[in-house]
């Protein structure tokens, strides 16, 4: 192991800004535990460093009907197929009246790119969930589908997201990024362009909604791309955050959550011949914490990854386990079959030598008895398991 990377890494913890060349170097490099140790440091500086916090959500899918062609998917179907659906309200309250029950603050809500769906459905849905659930958070709609509707409604984006806003939504996630370089996009998808999904989310952010910011990679891309990515993200936060510093109001990107692409019953599957691996992944988790110096959480992908490298992630720049994960279509179609309840997160948060916090959207602590009774009762089987040894 050499120290060529040293230099960038104390250019990180004395709290200079790194460059893309930095950023490029850092991901080329073998030396990952190296650059593991100081995003953990830059971890522990700007999150309570005895901490990982989760969400307990559900990952409502509206509709899979979807009018354009991702390659790396499995889970959209064109207008007119046979399996094609759409959610009612029913069964959308139901989905959130079993997340309630379950301890869970909020909804993730995502569908594909429905050709008749104009701003007026997406205002509906969102009226009557906010009016019977005031205080469950609606954490609703990718930049693709604000796009989407722009297409339909011929609005433009500050206009649709001030509408969603004022009819409900509290949030934004940070889904259809992908890689956020035209070169990498025009080959997998048809859906909005690097700068569509850049202005969707400057327009969340002028209006004062919060957002998440992601990236899936492996998906044919580069270095290089990945660095634009990074990159991208890191100045529209920039410029988020002059616009609080200014005004007092305006939201910004609360988290990054890198995760690989997962190839399995998708078209791009078939043509990809290399597969990032579990260093690569966390190579990219921990460079994202150095580089990303103006977004505070970053949030371990177990659901893609799986729970151990997930765990592993917490000592590589992540702060937060992301979500127990209720229901989830999307990225399961694509071949990702692991799922956890909160007594498993919680568990394996505490066995990486921190104390699980419920968080909601927001990422406001949730306290509930029932969750630290969880703890307690893996407590008591370990003190019964140690007796037994013992006899």
């Amino acid at each position: 192991m050499n120290n060529a990377v040293q230099p960038i890494l104390d250019k990180a913890l004395a709290g200079e800004r790194l460059s893309t060349e930095d950023c490029t170097a850092l991901l080329e490099s073998k030396d990952i535990l190296r650059i593991g140790l100081a995003a953990d440091e830059i971890r522990r500086r700007k999150n309570d460093p005895d901490v990982v916090t989760y969400i307990i959500d559900r990952n409502i899918n509206y509709t899979n009907v979807c009018n354009v062609v991702c390659t790396f998917c499995a889970f959209y179907r064109r207008p007119g197929k046979p399996d094609t659906y759409v959610h009612s309200m029913e069964e959308i309250e139901k989905r959130i009246d079993e997340t309630i029950e379950l301890g869970g603050t909020g909804v993730l809500m995502q569908g594909g790119l429905h050709p008749d769906f104009n701003i007026e459905w997406y205002e509906d849905l969102l009226r009557t969930l906010h009016a019977k659930y005031p205080r469950f958070q609606l954490h609703c709609f990718s930049p693709p589908e604000i796009h989407n509707i722009s297409l339909i409604s011929k609005l433009d984006y500050d206009t649709i997201v001030a509408r969603l806003k004022a009819a409900g939504l509290n949030s934004l996630p940070g889904g259809g990024a992908e890689i956020l370089d035209d070169e990498v996009r025009k080959r997998v998808s048809t859906k909005c362009t690097t700068q569509e999904w850049l202005d969707v989310m400057r327009a969340v952010h002028k209006v004062g909604l919060i957002s998440t910011a992601t990236m899936m990679f492996g998906i044919g891309d580069r270095i290089e791309h990945r660095v634009r990515h990074l990159d991208l993200v890191r100045q529209l936060q920039d410029e988020s955050l002059a616009r609080i510093n200014e005004t007092g109001g305006g939201g910004k990107f609360t988290a990054f959550i890198p995760w690989t692409f997962q190839r399995e019953n998708t078209a791009l599957g078939r043509k990809i011949t290399e597969e990032p691996t579990g260093i690569d992944y966390l190579t990219m988790l921990a460079v994202s914490r150095l580089f990303l110096d103006n977004i505070q959480h970053i949030q371990a992908s177990w659901l893609t990854q799986g729970l151990k490298i997930g765990q592993a992630a917490l000592r590589f720049g992540a702060d937060d386990m992301g979500s127990i994960m209720i229901e989830e279509n999307v990225v399961s179609a694509a071949g990702a079959n692991t799922d956890a309840n909160e007594k498993e997160l919680r568990y394996q948060i505490r066995e990486a030598g921190y104390r699980p916090q419920q968080r909601d959207i927001l990422y406001n602590h949730v306290n509930r008895d029932n969750a630290d009774s969880l703890d307690a009762s893996d407590s008591m089987k370990l003190k019964q398991l140690s007796v037994a040894f013992a006899d």
